[in-house]
């Protein structure tokens, strides 16, 4: 049983103190939208005997406005001789609707700034990568140059070696390793880079040397 009667007449104040003499609430069991729709057009507890709206009244003020808010249930715009009544909330939801509008509005601006500084950024990291030098490749070897005999000059069979010059190509560390009968040869490291010195070349110009050099061997090749 609902009650929907106008409290601004004397004849719907009786109603609704007849109403509440057998009902805690306007609605149902529990608090809802419908005693704040009454509550709101009331405005205060009616003076006179209405002993059972002035209980409910008290009852219903003693919740604060936010958790009158909270209620559940439909309102009853019906009853509003004037005040305003919680039938008002559907227009503030719209206001608030609107709201969320605004700030969807700000998030997508917001949105909008971060993507074209994340690109700005992307651009930027591009250019710098593209203007990075890129890498090289280039390969560590290990040359075994074997002479003709023990009477070879290792000495100057090491500078003929030494003497090869190829964009790409660095001589390192050199040593003589025994092989045997006193013949020693000529171990000899280089780094090359790999697009620029071939190493079957560099073997044919060695091998070039044929006063001093009999063989060339890779002993090592590994790449850097």
């Amino acid at each position: 049983m609902v009650f929907s009667g106008d409290v601004k007449t004397p004849k719907g104040l009786q109603e609704l103190n007849t109403f509440l003499a057998d009902n805690s609430y306007i609605e149902g069991f529990v608090p809802s939208k419908a005693d704040v729709s009454v509550f709101d057009a009331l405005g205060k507890a009616p003076a006179g005997d209405y002993v059972h709206i002035q209980r409910w009244y008290r009852h219903i003020a003693s919740f604060s406005a936010g958790e009158r808010s909270s209620w559940g249930g439909q309102a009853l715009p019906q009853v509003a001789g004037g005040k305003p009544t919680v039938a008002a909330a559907p227009a503030k939801a719209d206001d608030d609707d609107d709201d969320v509008d605004l700030f969807g509005s700000e998030d997508e601006e917001e949105s909008a700034e971060a993507a074209k500084l994340k690109e700005e950024r992307l651009a930027a990291y591009n250019a710098k990568k593209s203007k990075k030098p890129a890498l090289i490749a280039k390969s560590s070897i290990i040359l075994d140059v074997k002479p003709w005999d023990d009477e070879t000059d290792m000495k100057e069979m090491e500078k003929s070696v030494r003497s090869i010059e190829m964009d790409g190509l660095l001589w390192g560390a050199a040593k003589l390793v025994p092989v045997g009968y006193g013949i020693k040869k000529l171990q000899i490291c280089c780094v090359i880079e790999d697009d620029k010195v071939s190493v079957d070349e560099l073997q044919e110009k060695i091998q070039d040397f044929e006063d001093f050099v009999q063989s060339v061997d890779i002993a090592a090749f590994n790449k850097i």
